[in-house]
């Protein structure tokens, strides 16, 4: 990945992001609800982490919507810096996810006990986050899911990392099929995830992506890399101000409506992925670029979280 910024460019960057940052576009799930197509998330780096200063800072960056999840040991400081941060509820997307059940445990009273940990009275997505964390079970755990959504705990309900198996495990007896699959989706999983994109589409499923930019962060030197420069010079030139290559994957990924879930401990990191909202669209034959590199590399940079290939 190839930076070419000086401290001033960063600079023009931060306060470009923040004269423009008037809004954040979102999308629209199968139940009627809007969610922001960009997350913050508080995993990865995060993990079991205090993360009131990131997620105060992307708050102030401008980030609405905060991905959250009972794994990742952090709920009680994602309400501190909601707290912190003066901003009203009302103003914010919040999603947690489902992890193991304990004994006697049920998706709605480990809801209940994020909600605590949260001092909110409702989410707005709850996702079960590892199908194999309920193996056997998906069936049951998705009537729990529905139950969540039916006591108003919850707006809307979905998955994480579930296969097209998974996927359809639970729909042949859902009533409340999932809002959101949210998976690692990056241009070199694009071709492994086509049953994935079918059964989405099908009923209408949002993806949701992590891991957006790894093919530029953990995986330099792929055959995206030269696209990618090639397309963000052009962006550049367009817009007469500094694009990065993270953005043109962002922007690639928005364009195919899908809801992008990013972190960052750095305040002009965050202020970039938010910018993304700005910068000029990819043209048709740039889109097919990045496909077409992507396919030429199949790699997953989170393997523990999809079935052995």
């Amino acid at each position: 990945m190839i930076w070419l910024w000086s401290a001033s460019a960063k600079s023009l960057v931060r306060f470009h992001a923040h004269t423009q940052r008037m809004h954040v576009s979102t999308l629209t799930l199968n139940d009627g609800n809007k969610v922001p197509w960009i997350a913050f998330g508080t995993g990865t780096a995060l993990y079991r982490q205090d993360v009131r200063h990131p997620v105060s800072l992307a708050i102030q960056s401008g980030f609405n919507h905060l991905d959250g999840a009972q794994e990742y040991e952090n709920e009680e400081f994602l309400d501190a810096a909601i707290v912190a941060s003066g901003k009203p509820r009302s103003e914010l997307y919040i999603t947690t996810k489902l992890g193991t059940l304990q004994a006697g445990a049920t998706p709605k009273s480990a809801l209940e006990e994020s909600l605590r940990k949260l001092q909110l009275n409702h989410i707005d997505l709850y996702l079960i986050h590892h199908p194999k964390s309920h193996v056997g079970r998906l069936k049951e755990v998705w009537k729990g899911m529905e139950e969540t959504k039916n006591a108003g705990l919850t707006k809307s309900i979905g998955v994480s990392n579930f296969t097209p198996d998974n996927l359809r495990e639970i729909l042949e007896d859902a009533t409340i099929p999932p809002a959101v699959n949210q998976l690692e989706v990056h241009p070199y999983l694009l071709n492994a995830l086509q049953l994935n994109l079918a059964l989405h589409k099908q009923y209408n499923i949002v993806t949701s992506s992590y891991g957006a930019l790894s093919p530029l962060v953990r995986g330099e030197g792929g055959p995206l890399d030269p696209v990618v420069e090639n397309i963000r010079a052009r962006l550049e030139r367009t817009r007469g101000t500094p694009v990065s290559g993270g953005q043109v994957l962002l922007k690639f990924l928005q364009q195919k409506n899908i809801l992008v879930v990013t972190t960052s401990s750095k305040a002009q990191r965050m202020d970039e992925y938010l910018d993304t909202e700005n910068i000029p669209d990819l043209i048709p034959e740039e889109i097919q670029e990045i496909e077409a590199a992507g396919a030429k590399l199949h790699r997953r940079f989170f393997p523990r979280c999809w079935p052995p290939e």
